[in-house]
């Protein structure tokens, strides 16, 4: 696939996913988007584990692209955001783990991007705003995946006020997981990495499925489908394989592989 905005590349297991239109703070234009997706869908199809988002430049990514927003009528601007959102939810559908890697300033769609990312690490010099309330167009589509991170008062803290979080802050509130050093943002993204493709694949698709269907249900209803899922984890081939390495002290030899995104998902 020819590709004008992403760049992608692989190394074993882990391929990763760059933002590679600096010139335009990579904002996320309509037709960026849609490259972003059609490059989540290829690599949520694969054998990959793992997927490492990042960017180049100076700013990681400064959300929409008003250019698309110009004089447009109601249903273009739907359609916009409807296509901004089915690539955020499909950040989280893909059964590999993915894992933001911030070096720099992440705003409005960006700063959701980042959010909406399994996990995240950034450098101590990058930072995180939802700008909107410091103009005319307030980040609703933004906040409702910064808001699920970081809670009520400090989502809108950022949307209301629109100013730039620090890297520390974002981590303290739970934004992000980690702010390291600049120059140990490669060897710390890596090592996550490392870290969270280890075990069976199979069962962190399972798992990560799992934990987005039930997050947000009330409790009850999350402790039931968790004991559904958890239980029929328990008989497959890598469950069963894990129960008996640890009995019988011994590294485990998983064989089952992450499921591929069902059709239309």
């Amino acid at each position: 696939m020819e590709r004008k905005y992403v760049d992608v590349t692989v190394d074993g297991p882990v391929a990763t996913i760059t933002l590679a239109n600096p010139a335009k703070r990579n904002s996320l234009a309509l037709d960026v988007m849609l490259e972003l997706t059609d490059v989540l869908s290829e690599i949520g199809d694969s054998d990959a584990l793992g997927v490492i988002l990042a960017a180049e430049g100076p700013v990681f990514s400064a959300g929409h692209n008003f250019g698309d927003m110009v004089g447009v009528e109601l249903p273009d601007a739907q359609h916009l955001l409807r296509v901004c959102t089915n690539m955020m939810d499909l950040v989280q559908r893909i059964p590999q783990v993915v894992i933001a890697k911030v070096a720099a300033l992440a705003t409005a769609a960006g700063c959701q991007l980042v959010a909406t990312c399994d996990m995240a690490i950034a450098a101590e010099s990058a930072g995180f705003a939802l700008p909107g309330g410091k103009g005319g167009l307030f980040c609703n589509t933004p906040l409702v995946a910064v808001a699920r991170q970081i809670g009520r008062k400090r989502a809108l803290e950022m949307a209301i006020t629109g100013d730039v979080v620090s890297a520390g802050t974002a981590a303290d509130w739970g934004l992000i997981n980690h702010a390291v050093p600049d120059d140990q943002l490669d060897a710390a993204v890596d090592d996550l990495m490392r870290r969270s493709i280890r075990g069976s694949a199979m069962s962190k698709t399972v798992g990560k499925r799992a934990f987005y269907a039930q997050v947000d249900m009330d409790q009850p209803k999350a402790y039931a489908y968790a004991i559904e899922v958890m239980a029929a984890g328990v008989v497959t081939p890598d469950g069963q394989e894990g129960i008996n390495s640890f009995l019988e002290k011994r590294r485990p030899n998983f064989t089952q592989r992450a499921q591929p995104r069902a059709t239309g998902q």
